[in-house]
């Protein structure tokens, strides 16, 4: 299980289209995230980015948080 207050690494979902905009979640360094542990709002955020990969959103990318 992922502490996700305590995580270093972020799960990146940037716009195609609007730099500077997209979704990240905690996660772990392979870029697993905590749904279990995640608001439903997160979640939804989540599979929200999830669906619109490639139509409105980039393949996610692990970073470190900033």
């Amino acid at each position: 299980m992922m502490d996700s207050g305590t995580s270093q690494f972020q799960l990146c979902f940037r716009s195609l289209f609007d730099s500077g905009r997209g979704f990240a979640f905690p996660c772990d360094p392979q870029g697993h995230v905590d749904l279990d542990h995640m608001s439903e709002r997160a979640r939804n955020n989540y599979f929200y980015a999830r669906a619109m990969i490639g139509r409105e959103l980039t393949y996610p990318a692990v970073e470190t948080m900033h």
